[in-house]
């Protein structure tokens, strides 16, 4: 099994380099999962980790691991406080008409039948926001900056479509799933300060496949 890259380590956290297409949950219809690397990320504790947040399947990426029951509950209260500073970057299906700004779209979740689930923009949703900006553009595409200042679910992704105007390249859900093998989204960031102690600190640097359509980061 491959090692998955380590970003930040320390007594009570992990910040590890997720790869896109690992489900942190073994799916229902079974599969490797980050539960099958937690094993091998105790690194010496006798207790694996464990995940504080989500991250998409798709989405590649900085994911903050407690290694104890104390520091889990202490950084899942920093979630909740919306403490953290988390930095996205992803790839646009196409070239916005303004390079920066803020997208405040409140969030509710639908399902049915034939699409399955999806959040949908609604005023009497959960109140959603995330800053962006432009980086790059190239061939028709463009790497954006995301800033969540929320942390509702596929958040991004549905503020892209809905707010930009433009989805996520390779979103199957929110676009056409075309142009990418995956949703081209990756958590580049993570910033989460901590009392009596230096802030757990990572970036995560951009993956072969954002580096294979001509972008980087910088």
């Amino acid at each position: 099994m491959n090692q998955i890259p380590i970003l930040f380590e320390d007594g009570e956290a992990l910040v590890i380099d997720k790869p896109a297409r690992l489900p942190i949950e073994t799916p229902r219809a079974g599969g490797r999962s980050l539960e099958d690397h937690l094993d091998d990320l105790k690194l010496g504790f006798q207790r694996p980790p464990i995940p504080v947040h989500r991250l998409d399947t798709d989405t590649s990426g900085c994911l903050l691991l407690a290694r104890n029951p104390k520091a889990l509950k202490r950084f899942s209260a920093a979630f909740e406080a919306r403490l953290p500073a988390k930095r996205y970057l992803g790839i646009l299906a196409g070239v916005p008409e303004t390079t920066e700004g803020t997208i405040e779209l409140a969030l509710s979740k639908i399902s049915s039948a034939e699409k399955g689930w999806r959040m949908i923009p609604a005023r009497k949703g959960k109140p959603a926001l995330t800053r962006w900006r432009v980086v790059a553009e190239n061939e028709g595409r463009t790497l954006v900056e995301f800033l969540p200042e929320t942390g509702r679910t596929h958040q991004i992704r549905v503020h892209a479509a809905s707010g930009i105007g433009i989805p996520l390249l390779g979103d199957p859900v929110y676009g056409d799933g075309r142009g990418a093998p995956r949703t081209m989204l990756h958590a580049a960031g993570l910033e989460i300060p901590r009392e009596g102690k230096p802030p757990i600190a990572a970036v995560a640097p951009l993956p072969a496949d954002f580096l294979a359509l001509g972008f980087t980061d910088g």
